[in-house]
């Protein structure tokens, strides 16, 4: 029998191992390109493999023998080299092609089951393994996972991604942080100090400060909302007053108590990216002038605007019929790591930048520029709202609440965010500023919320993937107006991206169709972003929202437009070499395309 396996040794590395590939299997409702940047989750499974990777259950291997007496002396000595490669595979514990390897135990100690790594930096990058500590032999083993073709594992991120946004290639393994010391059954350190992991101790004020203090670099470990030992308190409302402070323990309580019957629901319905001849058709026939909400006024659209290929002629004219303009970034970097762990310098050129171009070449000097929304809704953490504060932006529309069972109200950030950071890299703020968030709300996105098994929420409506019809559409509109007014009559916040919205005609027409819909009931209002905080700051009942001051102010149009052919200037600028590009603006062409080291595009100084 032994000379019998010597022969059969070469099929062990043969044709055999063919049985044994891995296949992928993704979910097709998630396995999209989204502008927050979600990735593709990919599951491992062999037929009789273990269970790993979410998958339901384990496949069976089974055999099936041919009566001996039909097959020829050759065919059973096949089979036979066949069978002791099986019982061998198996024996060792590979039955299902994953990896045993000896050190398995020593690699997977003190590791998280989910976690996946890499046994060499040499290939492509598509190679990864997690541990499988309850496989079929009891035994911990290494369960396999390969990116497709095209695509390569981040392992900071723990996702396949686009070769071109992975990083860390080079990296065997998720850097592992060292964390403080922070809860203890005794002191460790003196009052007013902290521990770091090494025991060194360290005034409780340097701890996520964005600099590192400790020698080992602890102290900006553990800066979450829920870990970050100078985070802002909970919510005390005898503390936490309006006009100016507004929270509530879960964030569903009505401003001013009001009985929800004399709530207004209001809706904003907000643009995100650059304004120009690609979608302006679409503002003017949504905001036509023609809508006009119960208080006589015409309904009004907020529009994050981005500065490359915006054209800043309709962008005043946008503002000059009462549109809220607020920022979408300078650049637009696809980075998502350049967002999240962008410096407080990054932020404040991107967004105050941004302002600065706007105000200038779209003419808006009435200091109405005062919210931002993060790109990809990469929330940058407390930099991020620091600089916001400095530069007196007032409000924050980056940070989304999951799906609930009661929608949340706006909330300002003196204390703790009523709800868990639910935003794309999870860098929410941890300390108190004086910045309003206006929460983005998940959809509820199933097309029959009473049969329906439920789903996962989505923020911008065009990542609501199972959308695919206009009737589809309406009916996620119509249901998700009603979660909201048979509610607490929170604020319904319809996110878009023009190209979506454009994508169907459908889409638009059951978009006009709901506002021409809820602008028949007396209680609905279609309102910007800080239409909403001003209601909130003073709250008015229905009876007399029809006079309410603070709505009525912005009611008329701003005389006529300014130009009616606006400059096309072509300009290029040393930050973005090779490029020339058309700056579309009423006001004169600038020397230089405006961009991060020259805003103002009357040139800098390369120092």
């Amino acid at each position: 029998m032994k000379g019998n396996k010597d022969k059969c040794r070469h099929l062990k590395n043969g044709k055999s191992r063919k049985n044994n590939k891995i296949s992928l299997k993704y979910d097709n409702k998630r396995w999209q390109h989204h502008p927050d940047g979600e990735s593709p989750l990919i599951e491992a499974r062999r037929s009789g493999g273990p269970h790993i990777a979410g998958q339901e259950g384990a496949a069976v291997q089974t055999f099936s023998v041919l009566p001996t007496k039909i097959m020829s002396p050759k065919l059973l000595f096949l089979l036979g080299c066949l069978i002791l490669f099986a019982v061998s595979i198996r024996a060792q514990g590979d039955e299902s092609g994953d990896d045993q390897s000896p050190n398995a135990e020593e690699l997977c100690d003190n590791r998280p089951g989910d976690e996946y790594f890499r046994l060499s930096t040499d290939g492509d990058c598509r190679d990864v393994v997690r541990c499988d500590k309850a496989s079929e032999i009891g035994v911990t083993r290494l369960a396999s996972v390969k990116c497709p073709t095209g695509l390569a594992f981040d392992i900071e991120r723990q996702t396949c991604d686009w070769k071109t946004n992975v990083k860390n290639c080079d990296q065997l393994e998720k850097p592992r942080k060292i964390l403080p010391i922070l809860k203890t059954d005794e002191p460790i350190c003196p009052e007013g100090k902290l521990s770091c992991g090494n025991g060194e101790c360290v005034d409780k004020e340097l701890f996520c400060n964005g600099k590192p203090d400790c020698k080992d670099e602890s102290d900006e470990n553990a800066c979450t909302v829920e870990t970050d030992p100078n985070r802002a308190p909970d919510c005390d409302p005898s503390q936490c007053q309006l006009p100016d402070c507004y929270c509530s323990a879960d964030g569903t309580r009505i401003p001013g108590n009001i009985e929800v019957s004399q709530v207004p629901q209001m809706i904003t319905i907000t643009f995100n990216g650059a304004v120009n001849i690609d979608n302006i058709d679409l503002y003017e026939e949504i905001f036509n002038g023609q809508r006009h909400n119960p208080n006589g006024c015409t309904i009004r659209g907020t529009f994050f605007v981005s500065h490359k290929y915006t054209n800043y002629s309709a962008v005043q004219d946008l503002h000059r019929k009462g549109n809220e303009i607020s920022i979408f970034s300078l650049t637009h970097k696809d980075d998502p790591q350049y967002w999240t762990q962008g410096s407080y310098d990054d932020w404040l050129a991107e967004m105050a930048g941004a302002r600065l171009i706007i105000e200038r070449f779209a003419n808006i000097t009435d200091g109405s520029i005062i919210g931002v929304r993060a790109p990809y809704l990469r929330v940058g953490g407390n930099k991020q709202f620091e600089m916001m504060a400095d530069q007196f932006f007032v409000y924050d529309a980056s940070i989304t609440a999951s799906l609930g069972r009661v929608p949340i109200w706006p909330y300002t950030l003196y204390f703790r965010m009523p709800h868990k950071c639910n935003g794309n890299g999870g860098n929410c703020p941890s300390r108190s500023h004086p910045v309003w968030e206006m929460v983005m709300n998940e959809l509820d996105r199933r097309d029959d919320p009473t049969f329906d098994e439920s789903l996962p929420g989505c923020h911008m409506v065009d990542s609501c993937s199972n959308v695919q019809a206009g009737d589809q559409f309406g009916r996620l509109l119509r249901h998700n107006f009603n979660r909201h007014y048979n509610s607490n009559r929170a604020p319904l916040g319809l996110h878009f991206h023009a190209s979506w919205l454009k994508s169907k005609k459908e889409f638009k027409d059951e978009l006009i169709k709901f506002i021409e819909e809820m602008l028949t009931k007396n209680d609905v209002y279609f309102v910007t972003m800080v239409q909403v905080i001003k209601w909130m700051q003073t709250p008015t009942e229905l009876t007399a929202i029809k006079d309410f001051a603070d709505w009525k102010e912005t009611c008329d149009e701003k005389g006529q437009p300014y130009c009616s052919l606006p400059n096309a200037c072509p300009l290029t600028t040393r930050e973005l070499p090779g490029e020339t590009l058309r700056l579309f603006t009423c006001m004169e062409c600038p020397n230089n395309y405006p961009w991060l080291l020259d805003p103002t595009g009357d040139g800098f100084n390369a120092n």
